[in-house]
């Protein structure tokens, strides 16, 4: 097994940490203050190829794939969880075109993406429904040829930025399988009867836009379906086995730039005459993180290619998904313990990224979700 990257791959992740090290910093703490949507950071980032990365070269992308899309996720979070969210999620929901969508669907929705003409969200969670995405009940009627959607969807990423919405909705409630009863709907944001509710005061990740959607009697055309009618559910489990690679990733970036943040700090803050970077404890809490990131990444990225080949390992990204994300968590908390006091004022990053650390744990599939899997596919 070959564990160097290849020149391309470096290329790119240089340069995914040099734009973020020159656009993120100045506006990082604002966006994070002010809870505010970075768009023409956004939109800049879609015009040097970081949006449309792992999107097919026919629709505008770079044609690259999931291992190279792991590898800006993990430079941009890096430097900044918030802003590497807002960017990173410009295409969620792209997937499900991809894999389900009929050509039109492609070749209408996915270039202005890559553009930055057009960011996409995926509405899932509900008030009463999250990991169980079998009891969705927003529900999508025939009504001629249309579908008549009604219902509510809760903590969607882009809800109030997003130009269009992989919608899941019942349609087929009479299944007797809970597990076919469901499909998969774009959802343009100017039909009429949408609206979104901002969520304001997130822990983390403020630079994202988070929303609640309310669809009352939206009206879309039938051939807005997505796939097959009553696959949706094993649609959207098929492109979570897809997508969590991906926020493994992010978790990767979260864990190593907190770790940076902790470097730095421990070589220059001095105590009891000493660099704190003398002390075996603080050395001893770096040699940790490093190994726990080191551990992350390679699941993560074994787990991308195995993608890449046509291959994914629900089990394997599964695995890196949830190691990843307690990586994050526990290095930002170590990090921040290497603060002391300075770590718990907003002046100093850390505490960005141990707030912004949590949610790698939560969306996309708990950590609890992530454990059932695994022992689910090992115990059978």
């Amino acid at each position: 097994m070959d564990f160097d990257l290849s020149k391309d791959q470096l290329d790119i992740k240089k340069a995914a940490r040099e734009f973020a090290e020159g656009e993120f910093p100045e506006v990082a703490e604002m966006c994070d203050r002010e809870e505010k949507y970075p768009k023409e950071l956004v939109r800049k980032a879609a015009e040097l190829g970081f949006v449309g990365i792992s999107l097919p070269e026919e629709y505008g992308g770079s044609g690259y794939g999931y291992l190279e899309k792991c590898l800006v996720n993990e430079e941009l979070w890096r430097v900044d969880p918030g802003l590497g969210s807002a960017v990173t999620a410009a295409t969620f929901g792209a997937d499900m075109i991809l894999l389900y969508g009929n050509n039109e669907q492609k070749r209408k929705y996915i270039p202005p993406l890559v553009k930055g003409d057009a960011v996409m969200g995926s509405a899932i969670t509900e008030p009463n429904a999250g990991s169980d995405v079998s009891s969705i009940a927003s529900a999508a009627v025939k009504a001629g040829n249309e579908f008549v959607i009604n219902g509510t969807k809760m903590f969607i990423t882009n809800g109030t930025v997003g130009s269009y919405f992989a919608v899941i909705c019942l349609t087929q409630p009479e299944n007797p399988s809970r597990h076919r009863r469901h499909s998969v709907i774009l959802v343009e944001r100017d039909r009429q009867g949408f609206e979104a509710t901002k969520i304001h005061n997130k822990m983390g990740i403020r630079a994202s836009d988070t929303a609640e959607l309310y669809f009352r009697d939206v009206r879309v055309p039938l051939d807005h379906l997505i796939g097959e009618e009553g696959k949706g559910f094993y649609q959207f489990m098929e492109f979570f086995n897809r997508t969590r690679i991906h926020v493994g990733a992010q978790g990767i970036g979260i864990a190593q730039g907190a770790m940076d943040l902790a470097i730095k700090h421990a070589r220059s803050r001095e105590q009891f005459g000493k660099p704190l970077s003398s002390f075996q404890a603080i050395q001893f809490k770096i040699a940790e993180m490093a190994t726990r990131i080191q551990a992350a990444r390679n699941l993560v990225h074994e787990a991308a290619c195995r993608a890449d080949k046509g291959k994914p390992d629900h089990k394997l990204t599964a695995m890196a998904k949830w190691y990843a994300g307690e990586t994050a968590v526990r290095s930002a908390d170590e990090a921040l313990q290497i603060h002391g006091g300075y770590g718990f004022i907003g002046e100093y990053a850390i505490q960005r990224f141990y707030r912004d650390a949590k949610i790698i744990e939560i969306y996309e599939g708990t950590k609890e979700i992530e454990k059932i899997i695994i022992s689910r596919a090992l115990l059978g």
